[in-house]
């Protein structure tokens, strides 16, 4: 089935959007439905040349703006194209949905109109951040702010399937984020989660450090979304700084712009790296189909990557191993507590 994709999404929606979409048809054989103002999303098809075949358009006369409240599709746009995009999900008409538009009304249409994996309480959403070794997931980075022991336990979950099928990890080394390593280290909250974390069946590797997340020393870190929105932010916050800074640099004088012309591929490897287009999107964990947000600013290449992403997802179905690994989970405490009661009531 094709990926539904927000035409009508990020900064530079429909343009961007529609371009990006026909990359992804024409380089990657996706089959994809573009939902938005039809004239609109029509007349820059026309103008990239899509392949017909490959794309089709469904209309929706709203769009949700990147200021409005997140559930406007929910109570007063329920005909905008990211409200659209989850009920071709949810009928089973399309596999994901892929946006660059409003990050929060794309999670509340992803968990009340499409709906969560069962026994999934949470929605987490992860980002792929570039590492000395290769690749590390970081979730929640945003979707939920408070969070209990079991639910960060549920992202555990999901971020190994997805570091496992989509990034190829064989083994991915799951952390938890703390102060330190030691595990008496770090608030109430981890000091429960790391023994929750034992249970998982995972390759549990113990509290792990900022650092961490770019050192290649583990797979997957663990956190709460508001812990995790910061490092996100903080992460992209570097990369422009960098990218500025070596521009700025670089031009100085007549020897560092020969510095540089001698140094080209290893600047160009290194944007490439810290480049949020190469990972084009966001998956947001948990959802009963594939979810992927985009950067509000998401240009063409961002958005053919988001729907790579969305493939990837898709072809390994990780929704279903996670739905699987989740109620092993809840069958193994439901076994303990009645083991437990049972020991109880033979006292």
């Amino acid at each position: 089935m094709p990926i539904a994709v927000d035409a009508m999404g990020g900064d530079h929606a429909p343009a961007a959007v529609v371009a990006g979409a026909v990359r992804a048809a024409r380089e990657d054989g996706a089959d994809l439905i573009l939902v938005g103002d039809r004239e609109a999303v029509e007349r820059e098809l026309a103008a990239a040349a899509g392949p017909q075949a490959r794309i089709e358009v469904v209309h929706a006369e709203e769009v949700v703006g990147m200021e409005e409240s997140p559930i406007a599709p929910i109570r007063k746009k329920r005909r905008s194209s990211i409200r659209v995009c989850g009920e071709l999900v949810k009928e089973g008409r399309a596999e994901a949905m892929v946006s660059a538009g409003n990050t929060g009304a794309a999670m509340i249409v992803a968990k009340m109109v499409v709906g969560t994996v069962p026994g999934v309480d949470r929605p987490a959403l992860a980002a792929v951040l570039p590492s000395v070794t290769g690749r590390t997931v970081l979730l929640d980075v945003g979707a939920n702010v408070d969070t209990k022991p079991v639910q960060l336990r549920e992202f555990a979950v999901m971020g190994h399937f997805y570091a496992q099928e989509v990034l190829g990890n064989e083994f991915p080394r799951v952390g938890l984020l703390s102060i330190g390593e030691e595990e008496g280290k770090g608030d109430d909250l981890t000091k429960e989660v790391f023994q929750v974390m034992k249970t998982t069946g995972l390759n549990f590797v113990g509290n792990v450090e900022g650092r961490d997340v770019f050192a290649g020393t583990v797979d997957v870190v663990v956190c709460d979304g508001f812990v995790g929105n910061a490092i996100l932010k903080s992460a992209e916050s570097l990369a422009d700084f960098i990218r500025g800074t070596l521009r700025q640099e670089l031009g100085r004088s007549l020897r560092t712009r020969l510095g540089y012309l001698m140094a080209r591929p290893a600047f160009t490897a290194l944007a490439e790296r810290i480049d949020y287009s190469e990972y084009g999107a966001a998956p947001l964990l948990g959802v009963d189909g594939g979810c992927f947000i985009g950067h509000g600013r998401s240009n063409a290449r961002a958005i053919q990557s988001a729907i790579r992403r969305a493939q990837e997802f898709v072809r390994a179905d990780v929704a279903a191993k996670i739905r699987d690994k989740v109620a092993e989970l809840h069958r193994e405490e439901h076994r303990l507590l009645h083991h437990g009661e049972g020991e109880e009531m033979s006292v």
